[in-house]
């Protein structure tokens, strides 16, 4: 078993407090004991992920700074490897690079660019991790792809981290698990969606969650042991009375309660309490839930959000090892 890693996060937008805010967020959650902390990447409210990982290169010491996720197709590949590597740099190795193929059309749209089919968006991020992986070693690279082509570019400069700084990829359907398990270094199981982009409900269970590192393990073949296993918990609520809580949110679920979470199955109270993505119980049965989820599932780096950092942070030191 891997020894648990704790991963929090900021996007730094008015409703935090705006980019002073963000830089005491990422020094909070360092004086916390998180890992890493993350920047998500989208066109809207928020800070441009890759200035703002280089600014905290500087305001911190020792947290890991992490993209979570960067969409493909805002940057071309050599670009980013450029300023990833430039960042790894500038942090003294601590970078984690997160990228996925990109989500949410509307942003594309609104900006211009080319948003392509499901099948066009993994092709092209496929090509773009492996001219990731080459220069960010600082090789020289010819490629000639679909997408894009490079000719005799060198990746510099050179990482502090050798070979290269890790890279994560996030998904939730077969065909994107399978191109993280071809590649990443760091894999994020998430829950599957809907065409409408909602969050499946059903996806949320242990017994899904297993499922998915199955189908990781089957793809990665002899790397599986090599490929960390992250999630990311959506809500934790901090109670003594775990099954009143998780009742609670069955009823909220029935209700249309969050609006993104398409309710595709029933789930009991038991469900609910065994699931990676909801944490609900006093500090001690929140960490021996997590426990079991490893136990269960392999996966060893857990993530928490913004609003959530605070309420989590005694919950680490009971799960350092």
């Amino acid at each position: 078993m891997r020894k648990f890693r704790f991963g929090a996060g900021g996007e730094g937008n008015k409703d935090e407090g705006g980019a002073r805010k963000f830089v005491a967020l990422a020094q909070t959650a360092e004086e916390y004991g998180y890992d890493t902390f993350a920047v998500p990447d989208h066109l809207g409210n928020q800070v441009g992920p890759l200035a703002a990982l280089g600014a905290l290169s500087q305001a911190t010491s020792r947290i890991r700074l992490a993209t979570s996720v960067l969409a493909n197709g805002f940057r071309h590949p050599a670009i980013l490897a450029k300023e990833a590597t430039t960042i790894d740099v500038l942090s003294k190795g601590r970078l984690e690079l997160g990228i996925g193929s990109g989500w949410m059309k509307e942003e594309f749209d609104k900006a211009g660019l080319e948003f392509g089919t499901p099948g066009e968006r993994i092709r092209r991020l496929d090509e773009a991790l492996t001219i990731l992986d080459r220069l960010m070693r600082g090789e020289t690279l010819d490629f000639a792809g679909e997408f894009y082509q490079i000719n005799g570019l060198e990746g510099t400069p050179r990482p502090r981290q050798g070979p290269r700084p890790p890279i994560a990829v996030g998904g939730g359907g077969p065909k994107m698990l399978a191109l993280a398990a071809k590649h990443a270094d760091i894999i994020s199981v998430a829950t599957g969606t809907t065409k409408e982009g909602k969050l499946r409900l059903s996806d949320m269970t242990i017994e899904k969650t297993v499922e998915r590192v199955d189908r990781i393990r089957e793809a990665a073949g002899d790397r599986f042991d090599q490929i960390e296993l992250n999630w990311t918990i959506a809500t934790i609520v901090v109670t003594d009375d775990r099954e009143a809580t998780a009742d609670m949110a069955l009823k909220a679920l029935a209700q249309g309660y969050p609006p993104n979470i398409a309710q595709d199955v029933e789930l009991t109270v038991e469900d609910i309490l065994s699931s990676p993505y909801l944490a609900f119980g006093s500090f001690e049965e929140i960490a021996e839930q997590i426990r079991e989820v490893r136990r269960r599932t392999t996966m060893s780096y857990i993530g928490v959000f913004p609003t959530q950092m605070d309420a989590f942070a005694p919950v680490i030191p009971l799960l350092r090892e």
